[in-house]
């Protein structure tokens, strides 16, 4: 099991030292900030901590955990503590997921230094280690979890602790003769290459290689044409090529006699079937592979709600973190709330609530350092402004000054377009979306030759709303609330330099769609409740459909939600809404859909909606859903489950019952939910065999989740995986699905593998 990894623990110089240990100080807060002792492991792959030098230690943390090193002047809370703790020998662990960060202060820059590198370099071979390594690496750990008196041997004792630990249930005689057989040695115990050759037998996949004989003739090798044809009849990708199934052999058969024979062996097969190639997720959906030139409201897009909040919405913490989790995981549209602060600076935070206040020009810098990193298309900075004309003229400085070229100023060619520009158009540019003193762009009024006399642009939005209400001639009761508004707006203190940076999204109040139609323009958004908009929805729906193929929405949790959970983003995008913003630091179903969603085209954030919610014309009601929807029937084989994590490492003997739960989301008629029976104790390699049926009406807009669940007679089903993906985006075929954490964190190598088929119709065969 040598590695890379094992050689550099040996070879490099800061790896030498961070498995001797060094003394830190551990930051959580500007009160609390303890010494502690922290030490590399000797598998390399984690790191424990104790109170004292010699003293008990516990783990801390897992480099495979570890998405990033920042050096303490990025630290938001180390930056707080300037006066007493030195930036330079500061940095800071960043996590994937929700984890908390975790700041650190070294004694000296150069000990500082030694970690960062160190870290950097683990993380770094990590992230680089390919599906085999991964399992060997993974292999590793465990061989060090059950060597408990750390000999570099494993006895039989040992096995059978480990065995618990691997949630694997199994007879103590069967369990023997494996552990004689890999016991090549006979010295009674399991080495290095003794135990893989154990965990080999242990996992050995009578189900593929049931298919694996099936397809070869000889039952010990696919050639190239048996391989083949097992492509194109059972995995359904009826256009492979001889050279793209020889391109397979070559890059997963381990042999190269194989290789140079274009054979794939059983192991190479399972390789295969492991891999991205064999993943559930179709490879072709993950790179950025729709048109990215159309109009932006033609498009989802992933949005945030509060942003800053990084827990609940009445006394959480308000940091720059939930911007750089937001901006990182793809989000394009971040939500700033902006009040008047001390020292004429304004302040970020949820108002009228105890959360605390960050720095809008800290928001600012953090927006234009992060905003590109995951993706190139544009970002979406949502105001809303509650300052004194003062602070406004502030906001609009720091946006000038700190985004530069980045901040859309002005429209792209200097004239006034038709339509919204697309996000190719606007790569690398953020967009300021809020309320607005005008209505047309200058250069537009001096076509039209606006008549001298108007003071200012405040003026000149009244007069064009007052010449849009004689037009229009509105019912009398819509226009005295047309009269209140506008005597409501003059009154407003709006400043002209923040005004001036919205081009493209203008704020507007929504009354009716009727009215949205005869006085708002393409470049006007429009914000609705969860509950408003799920009303609408009920009440107009075709409407709803059709007003957002010409103009934006955005939708944003219920008040109600304190405690910043989420709603369903489905019934939402179901209606074409295209900004359905989220509480993204809270995990749950509502977050994994929204993840699944846009974990296609790059993770660009921006995802294009069907053809029938971009059609103006369009007939499609999201409650009623008629033809021509293409209706398909799915078919889902869930077949076995490997290596399931256990839910409670603390109990030993406790081993989990899996089943398998596959939900669809879409319209409400195609919302369904199955599940598989659950199997007794084995969570290493469970076998359901057992067939589920799904009929979709309008599969462009259905969501698959497949969760892996503990059976608890008791109580509710325990959590243990899950995965969702758009059906768009689904493989045919014999597939795995690798599971991922509440957190979305890879819970590598766990997986469930199944064999999924669609039928055109709605006629299914449930058998």
């Amino acid at each position: 099991m040598a590695s890379l990894l094992q050689d550099r623990l040996t070879t490099d110089q800061d790896l030498l030292l961070m498995q001797e240990g060094m003394p830190m100080r551990k930051v959580r807060s500007k009160s609390w900030k303890k010494l502690r002792y922290f030490r590399l492991q000797n598998d390399g792959m984690t790191v424990w901590h104790a109170r004292q030098a010699r003293g008990s230690a516990k783990p801390s943390f897992s480099i495979s955990d570890v998405e990033t090193i920042r050096n303490g002047h990025d630290s938001e809370l180390l930056r707080s503590l300037t006066e007493e703790l030195p930036l330079e020998q500061g940095f800071t662990v960043v996590f994937h997921g929700r984890r908390s960060n975790l700041d650190l202060v070294a004694n000296s820059v150069e000990e500082a230094q030694i970690w960062m590198r160190g870290l950097h370099l683990l993380v770094d071979l990590v992230t680089s280690m390919d599906h085999q390594e991964r399992l060997d690496q993974w292999l590793s750990d465990w061989f060090q979890r059950g060597d408990k008196n750390q000999d570099g041997k494993m006895s039989f004792q040992e096995v059978q602790r480990l065995l618990h630990l691997m949630n694997v249930e199994m007879d103590q005689e069967y369990a023997f003769s494996l552990f004689q057989a890999a016991d090549t040695s006979q010295s009674g115990t399991l080495e290095g290459e003794e135990f893989v050759e154990f965990y080999k037998a242990l996992t050995k996949r009578a189900e593929v290689q049931e298919l694996f004989e099936s397809f070869s003739a000889d039952g010990q090798k696919l050639t190239l044409l048996e391989f083949l044809d097992f492509l194109r009849e059972e995995q359904k990708e009826r256009d492979c090529t001889s050279e793209l199934a020889l391109e397979l052999i070559d890059r997963y058969e381990p042999s190269d006699s194989g290789k140079l024979r274009h054979v794939l062996s059983m192991d190479g097969f399972l390789s295969y079937l492991c891999s991205k190639d064999g993943d559930i997720f179709n490879p072709a959906c993950l790179p950025i592979y729709q048109d990215m030139t159309q109009p932006l409201n033609h498009y989802f897009i992933c949005s945030s709600h509060n942003t800053y909040l990084v827990g609940d919405q009445l006394c959480g913490q308000s940091s720059v973190e939930g911007y750089i989790r937001a901006l990182k995981r793809g989000c394009r549209c971040v939500e700033v709330d902006v009040w008047d602060g001390p020292s004429g600076e304004p302040v970020v935070y949820h108002g009228h609530t105890l959360t605390s206040r960050i720095l809008f020009k800290d928001v600012v810098a953090t927006v234009a350092q992060y905003a590109f990193q995951t993706s190139d298309y544009p970002v979406i900075l949502s105001l809303e402004t509650h300052c004194s004309w003062e602070q406004q003229q502030t906001m609009a400085r720091h946006l000038t000054e700190i985004l530069g070229e980045q901040l859309l100023s002005t429209t792209l060619d200097g004239v006034l377009p038709t339509q919204l520009p697309s996000p190719e158009e606007l790569r690398r540019k953020i967009l300021v979306k809020g309320k607005k003193l005008t209505l047309e762009e200058d250069l537009e009024y001096e076509e039209e030759e606006v008549e001298p006399g108007l003071e200012g642009e405040h003026e000149s939005e009244l007069a064009l709303e007052s010449q849009f209400e004689t037009e229009s001639e509105p019912e009398p009761q819509e226009q005295n609330l047309q009269i209140k508004d506008k005597k409501k707006k003059s009154k407003t203190i709006l400043c002209p330099a923040l005004s001036s940076l919205v081009i493209y999204l203008k704020s507007v109040s929504f009354r009716s769609f009727t009215h949205s139609k005869k006085h708002y323009h393409f470049y006007e958004i429009s914000s609705f409740s969860e509950t408003k908009a799920k009303r609408l929805i009920k009440e107009a729906g075709n409407e709803f459909v059709q007003h957002n193929t010409w103009q934006l929405s955005r939708v944003y949790p219920s008040g109600l939600r304190t405690d910043s959970s989420n709603y369903n983003p489905q019934e939402l995008w179901n209606a074409g809404c295209q900004m359905v913003a989220m509480n993204m630091q809270t995990a749950g179903l509502e977050m994994d859909i929204c993840d699944g969603h846009f974990r296609q085209n790059g993770g660009c954030g921006y995802v294009l909606k069907p053809d029938f919610l971009r059609d103006n014309q369009s007939s499609f009601h999201p409650e009623r859903p008629i033809s021509p929807f293409k209706a398909q029937t799915l078919l889902i084989q869930v077949i076995s489950g490997q290596q399931l994590p256990k839910l409670n490492k603390t109990k030993e003997g406790s081993i989990v019952d899996p089943l398998v739960k596959v939900q669809i989301f879409g319209v409400r008629l195609d919302t369904a939910r199955q599940e598989t029976n659950y199997v007794e104790n084995n969570g290493f390699n469970p076998y359901w065999g057992q067939t589920l049926c799904f009929r979709v009406l309008v599969p462009e807009l259905a969501m698959l989740r497949f969760v892996v669940m503990d059976y608890d007679w008791k109580s509710r089903n325990d959590f243990i995986g899950q995965y969702t993906l758009p059906w768009s985006c689904m493989q045919q075929g014999y597939r795995h699905i690798h599971l991922l954490s509440k957190d979305g964190i890879s819970l590598c190598p766990a997986s469930i593998f199944v064999y999924i088929c669609i039928r055109e119709g709605l006629e299914g065969d449930e058998s």
